[in-house]
């Protein structure tokens, strides 16, 4: 299980804001890092997410290092799916309120995601109860076995 994750924004107060709306939970200053934020879940698995200033460098031994200038790269290889205890067109209201790009995609018939792009830049996936369900089914083990043999031929 994953409790937490860490992603890189322009703003990190407001994305914590809006995270901590769209995971029904609060958002609250990084207590060890100045600048960033979390979005706390307040969920029994202590899910959060902490949104760093984008250019954040993180280095061995717990070392931060905070940009002088936010990184000029667009877009990056990370990305989440998260559950959450909104409706899918809660999770569209919120997401376009924002301006920010959302769809709900088709993970080719096995299960749906809506797609919310932090920023128009950082892409987390947002899993309303049915979808989580969805996934869940997708996932489990027993499901997996016959599509893992699948993907190997």
């Amino acid at each position: 299980m994953i409790h937490h994750i860490s992603i890189a924004a322009f703003d990190p107060h407001h994305v914590a804001e809006v995270l901590a709306e769209l995971l029904q939970g609060q958002a609250a200053p990084f207590p060890y890092h100045e600048g960033s934020y979390m979005a706390l879940s307040l969920d029994p698995n202590g899910t959060l997410i902490e949104v760093l200033p984008r250019g954040t460098e993180l280095r061995p031994v717990g070392e931060f290092v905070r940009p002088s200038h936010p990184q000029t790269v667009q877009y990056n290889a990370f990305h989440a799916a998260v559950s959450v205890s909104i409706t899918e067109a809660e999770v569209h209201r919120i997401a376009q309120r924002e301006g920010w790009t959302v769809q709900t995609c088709d993970r080719a018939g096995f299960f749906h995601v809506i797609e919310v792009w932090i920023e128009n830049q950082q892409l987390l996936e947002f899993l309303p109860p049915t979808f989580t369900a969805q996934y869940l089914a997708f996932t489990h083990p027993d499901a997996l076995k016959p599509f893992l043999l699948l993907t190997a031929a």
